[in-house]
């Protein structure tokens, strides 16, 4: 030891792990519930009206759905008990989810809202009759996206308030970078991404109504599309990394290093590797310098202590695996 006396933080990562797992999953049905229902009356709307905005929209909530019911599944996947062939278990399988709602259920819906508009303009530039403008039924669609954005502003108020007691004093952007857990910044950039489709929407089927020129439906219908592909990936980008490996937080790596180092019998430590095998599942391996003993009986009481050290300020460290050494220059 150095002779500096070390405090050891308090717990790191337990209030946000079970923050994460408890909020997520309330969010995630919360958003479940609401987009199952809007997906099913925008497709009714569509049929009446023939707005490719509405269509688009559809295509969008069908997405966020899809999303919902895979993030639950990934989540009951994870929780299956650890097995020969998977001894770290299987917690990856939630962001197994969120990369495949990211790669094909929002690419996918991008893609056929794009279509859609590209179709669109090439009816509207071939003058054939608008459906909104020739049907009675040009109110409905108005209807069906106020009613949506109340729903949806609902869920998002969800997310935000399941998110915060494990954002703290972060950034949304800084949040949604930095968690480990797929599901809370999933869900905040699902819904905030839903809420800006529905202001589209609006200015496509508002736009036609006022104007009586369809290429404010086309409009509406092509960035809905394009914010789809946006929030694909980013999505995407967030759960590659999940999916290669990240370390803990720094601040849980810090507090683990200084835990460590607070040990009796730990001179230093020489090196410290993390790496998250779930959301709320972290593998520690390091190497200390233990104080010279020609006891194992000693080193094996020092690797426990610091072990018990370890799980003292990080709760979520559920694999550990240390190897002593001795400090050749402190042992001349």
């Amino acid at each position: 030891m150095d002779g500096t006396p070390h405090t050891a933080p308090g717990p790191v990562g337990a209030a946000e792990a079970h923050a994460h797992a408890k909020g997520g999953t309330r969010a995630v049905i919360a958003a479940l519930s609401a987009n199952l229902f809007i997906a099913l009356i925008k497709f009714a709307a569509w049929a009446l009206t023939g707005a490719s905005s509405m269509l688009a929209e559809a295509v969008h909530s069908v997405a966020d759905t899809s999303n919902q019911l895979l993030m639950l599944r990934g989540g009951r996947a994870a929780r299956r008990a650890p097995t020969a062939e998977h001894p770290f278990g299987w917690g990856r399988e939630r962001y197994i989810s969120a990369f495949l709602v990211a790669v094909i259920l929002f690419s996918l819906g991008g893609l056929f809202a794009i279509y859609e508009a590209v179709n669109k303009f090439q009816e509207v530039a071939a003058g054939h009759p608008n459906e909104l403008l020739e049907g009675p039924w040009w109110w409905v669609p108005l209807a069906v996206l106020a009613f949506s954005v109340v729903a949806e502003s609902l869920s998002l108020r969800t997310a935000v308030r399941e998110s915060r007691p494990a954002k703290g004093e972060k950034t949304w952007f800084r949040f949604i970078r930095d968690t480990r857990n797929p599901e809370l910044p999933v869900i905040v950039l699902e819904d905030t991404a839903a809420l800006t489709g529905l202001f589209f929407a609006l200015i496509g089927v508002g736009g036609t109504l006022l104007t009586h020129n369809g290429m404010w439906d086309v409009f509406g219908t092509a960035m809905i599309g394009l914010l789809l592909l946006a929030v694909a990936i980013e999505l995407a980008v967030e759960t590659t990394s999940f999916l290669v490996g990240e370390a803990a937080a720094p601040e849980v790596v810090a507090a683990i290093t200084a835990a460590l180092a607070s040990t009796a019998g730990v001179q230093r430590v020489i090196y410290l590797k993390s790496l998250h095998i779930g959301p709320e599942e972290v593998l520690v391996a390091t190497k200390i310098a233990v104080e010279p003993t020609e006891r194992a009986a000693r080193v094996a009481e020092i690797i426990d202590e610091a072990e018990v050290a370890i799980r003292a300020v990080a709760p979520t460290a559920t694999q550990i695996f240390i190897e002593p050494d001795i400090d050749k220059g402190a042992a001349h």
